[in-house]
């Protein structure tokens, strides 16, 4: 075992201690378990050497009687042993699962940008119980086997020492069959991971654009994708099965040869040394016994390898940089609720993971009053939604500093920092909860909820109609991102959201530019309620929709080129006022 997997197993067994008591009962019932086994041949070379020549006549029915008791009492040692294991492992299983979400929720922008929802969902729902496996097998083969081949062993030393030597010789060559699958077992499992997370996430494109797949016919063409990673996926499979499953012809074939052995000898011995008919049985008995034992601790080899590789992936997961750590917020400022105005002072930011992509942001310079609406327009690529990405923390500036309120936003906590801002964006995000859950998002349960404010910011943006319609009104469920609400309703349900939050800053991205004329027009009254008296940062494309905002900034490459009103601007006959004429000659 290699320092990694050494490292990964120690990090389990971190989750074991806090429940040491089960583990212990677990762990007495499995050595009952494995002293009933030894018992069995030890019954043998009595009841052979001496039930047949009529000594025991007035006994033999303690024979049965003892026998099926034995049978009943390991038969309820093995339950509670098991019962008390599950325990252990499912508690371990939750804990594991509980780390695991809160570092996703907590995970970086950066993090979910390398990664796919779907080999996230793997992580979290699969291969963690792979890990479960690994505890499973490793405790009820390591210990009961384990206990079970050493009464065993010690027993047949006690009947016959030089016929166990015979038995002993197994065992290394066992270990060296399992030393050199390992290193196969390893690599093939890490594939089959790989593989599994890239299968999950064709499904997962496949379903999310299900109606771009039926328009465009790309079923054939989704198919073979789908089958030619499956197929893949079974050769791997197939290759693990097949390293794992030679342990145990392998062990059979070793203990089969060992078996041939100790007859030929036992017989020499019993023709020189006079060894008894029950003395040979019971040390048969024990050797056919002892190799059960043995070839479940040979095949623990296998799930082993694909516990420590799914361990390796589940802590890998949670060992990732999270947003803001505890300690780093008892020397950051609170902020109860913002004014709202914002400053960017030679602010510049890069994406520096994409060698040779130029600086997204470069020294922006911004004055935001507190109230003001600011519009931020300019052709694709220049830097808008890098800019308002900035504000969230979703990312931090490689250069410069941004203020709220005369604070840097690096000095507040998090938390607060996000409190203070609602998002409007184009591609509205909804779960697949009521319609009160979905507009008084975060709160704990529909306790926490503030259904009179629900109404309320429902009203206000213009789904009176919907609440009316919805057979269990606010309580509706909406489907999967509220697929069963209209374009507009799903839009307007956002705005719903932003309104319930009443955060000093909104910002809007795009928020109307997919809609109908009279949806547009009844989102935009919306707004135009979401909008008094907050800070308004708007990234628009369509510049009709922008024409009344207080200032418009014009990004082009990442710095600002142009600032001031729409009046201002047209006059200035630059890259706005050539973009409006653009527009509206299309128009």
């Amino acid at each position: 075992m290699n320092a990694q997997d050494r490292t990964a197993l120690n990090r389990l067994i971190q989750y074991l201690k806090p429940h040491l008591g089960m583990i212990i009962g677990s762990l007495l019932a499995m050595a009952f378990v494995a002293a009933a086994e030894t018992s069995i041949p030890a019954l043998m070379k009595p009841l052979l050497d001496r039930g047949f020549t009529g000594e025991m006549d007035g006994k033999l029915w303690q024979v049965p009687v003892f026998l099926v008791g034995l049978a009943l009492v390991r038969s309820l040692a093995q339950f509670l042993s098991n019962y008390l294991l599950t325990r252990v492992i499912n508690a371990v299983l939750l804990k594991l699962r509980e780390q695991m979400f809160q570092t996703l929720l907590r995970a970086s922008t950066t993090f979910f940008q390398k990664n796919s929802a779907s080999s996230l969902i793997n992580a979290v729902v699969f291969e963690v119980n792979n890990v479960l496996s690994i505890l499973g097998s490793m405790l009820i083969s390591l210990v009961r086997d384990s206990l079970t081949v050493v009464g065993l062993i010690g027993y047949l030393i006690y009947l016959n020492w030089q016929l166990t030597l015979v038995v002993l010789v197994i065992f290394p060559i066992i270990a060296f069959v399992m030393s050199k699958i390992n290193k196969r077992l390893r690599s093939l499992n890490r594939q089959q991971q790989n593989l599994t997370s890239e299968l999950a996430y064709i499904v997962e494109e496949s379903a999310a654009g299900y109606k771009i797949v039926k328009v465009h016919g790309a079923e054939q063409y989704e198919m073979h994708r789908f089958m030619e990673k499956a197929e893949r996926l079974r050769q791997f499979s197939l290759k693990a099965a097949v390293a794992g499953g030679l342990n145990q012809p392998i062990t059979q074939l070793i203990a089969s040869m060992a078996l041939s052995v100790v007859l030929v000898i036992a017989l020499m011995q019993s023709a020189s040394e006079g060894t008894t008919v029950g003395g040979f049985a019971a040390f048969v008995t024990a050797m056919m016994l002892v190799i059960s034992p043995i070839k479940h601790l040979a095949d623990i080899n296998q799930p082993l390898q694909r516990g420590l590789t799914a361990a390796e992936m589940i802590f890998d997961l949670m060992d990732q940089p999270i947003e803001e750590d505890e300690s780093r917020k008892l020397n950051m400022k609170s902020l109860i609720k913002a004014k709202g105005a914002i400053r960017f002072e030679e602010v510049g930011f890069s994406y520096q993971q994409e060698s040779g992509r130029q600086d997204a942001l470069r020294n922006v310079n911004l004055d935001i009053k507190a109230g003001e609406v600011v519009a931020f327009v300019g052709p694709s690529g220049g830097g808008k939604s890098t800019l308002v990405n900035l504000l969230p923390r979703f990312f931090s500036p490689t250069s410069g500093h941004i203020y709220l309120d005369d604070i840097s936003l690096e000095e507040i906590v998090l938390s607060d920092v996000r409190k203070q801002m609602a998002f409007v964006s184009q591609d509205v995000i909804l779960f697949n909860d009521s319609i009160a859950a979905n507009v008084a998002y975060g709160a704990l349960g529909p306790e926490g909820i503030d259904r009179g404010r629900v109404i309320d910011a429902l009203e206000a943006a213009n789904l009176s109609a919907l609440m009316k319609e919805m057979p269990q009104g606010i309580d509706t469920q909406i489907g999967d991102n509220g697929n069963r609400l209209s374009g507009g309703q799903r839009q307007r349900l956002a705005i719903a959201r932003a309104i319930y939050k009443d955060a000093p800053i909104l910002i809007l991205d795009e928020a109307t530019s997919a809609l109908d004329s009279e949806s547009e027009r009844q989102v935009q009254d919306a707004l135009e309620r979401l909008m008094a008296g907050r800070t308004t940062l708007v990234i628009a494309h369509r510049l009709s929709t922008i024409e009344h905002a207080d200032r418009i900034v014009v990004l082009e490459h990442g710095r600002v080129i142009e600032n001031g009103s729409h009046q201002e601007l047209i006059a200035k006959d630059g890259l706005y006022a050539n973009l409006h004429r653009i527009q509206f000659s299309n128009a």
